[in-house]
């Protein structure tokens, strides 16, 4: 039998008017005497998991089997924080759910090719329309999408043994009226904030800057905004690929590419073992 190890975490972050802001995991009562009715003005919802699976070649050869044109890739699931489509197996996800943007990041061993297949057609089933000007290489794909519920994005990477699939969908400009309740980046920027979900200090390097993170470290703390912790580092970049490496005192040092385009804002958490976790925030 081949057993995987799943670590996950999740936080809700809501907000009604009359305010009465209740973090996901506990409770509150509105006073008796009130006679406003609470209406959700906000909601955000942020979650990951990785799977520790083993290493060994017949191991992961039983757990993720390359797809062939004849089976193609097959959804485990929605993404459950989502509701988009997810191909299955994965090693890392991470999903954000606001009322500004849906976005996923997953990262899995089957091939780019089998990938691109699969959200071509599960997205096509969902009415969403393909734009022209689609970019698809033998390492990567980035292809815009129209959707009645406003613009969408999917970027493809093929990088070392595995596809990293990076989905948004965003609320139409004229509807978001909560643009206050993130941490915007600068235009034509990129805002990447750090977080460290481990219990041991953290190193991360990206663009040649090297910066330590007390273990502990939240990329949010106000769970009326879901604005940054001030603990949290931050980093502004221009869009593009950067290398990132992250190492803590009992793991090996995890090197990673990521690609990020103007005008979002990303989170980049340590999680078990050192695993670099990326949140697509805005």
């Amino acid at each position: 039998m081949i057993n995987c190890t799943y670590h996950r975490s999740s936080k809700t972050i809501s907000q009604s008017t009359p305010i009465f802001t209740t973090p996901s995991d506990t409770t509150s009562t509105i006073p008796s005497g009130s006679r406003d009715t609470p209406r959700s003005i906000y909601v955000d919802v942020m979650s990951w998991a990785v799977a520790d699976c083993p290493q060994n070649y017949i191991a992961r050869r039983l757990l993720c089997a390359t797809p062939s044109d004849a089976a193609p890739v097959q959804a485990a699931d929605d993404d459950p924080v989502t509701g988009l489509p997810r191909p299955k197996p994965w090693l890392v996800t991470t999903a954000k759910n606001s009322t500004f943007i849906k976005a996923f990041h997953v990262e899995t061993p089957l091939d780019l090719a089998g990938v691109l297949r699969f959200y071509r057609h599960e997205l096509s089933k969902r009415g969403w329309s393909e734009n022209r000007g689609a970019v698809v290489e033998p390492g990567g794909a980035v292809i815009a999408f129209t959707t009645s519920d406003g613009p969408a994005l999917l970027r493809l990477t093929h990088q070392d043994d595995r596809t990293i699939v990076d989905l948004s969908l965003r609320e139409p400009a004229a509807k978001d009226a909560t643009k206050d309740a993130v941490v915007l980046p600068m235009p034509g920027q990129v805002r990447l904030l750090l977080g460290n979900s481990t219990n041991e200090e953290a190193i991360i390097t990206i663009n040649e800057q090297t910066i330590k993170l007390a273990a502990g470290t939240e990329l949010t703390d106000d769970t009326a905004t879901g604005r940054k912790s001030p603990e949290s580092p931050e980093i502004n970049l221009p869009p593009g690929k950067y290398k990132v490496s992250l190492k803590i005192a009992s793991g090996v040092a995890q090197n990673r590419e990521f690609e990020v385009a103007a005008d979002e804002t990303w989170g980049l958490v340590v999680g078990p073992a050192g695993v670099p976790i990326p949140l697509h925030l805005y």
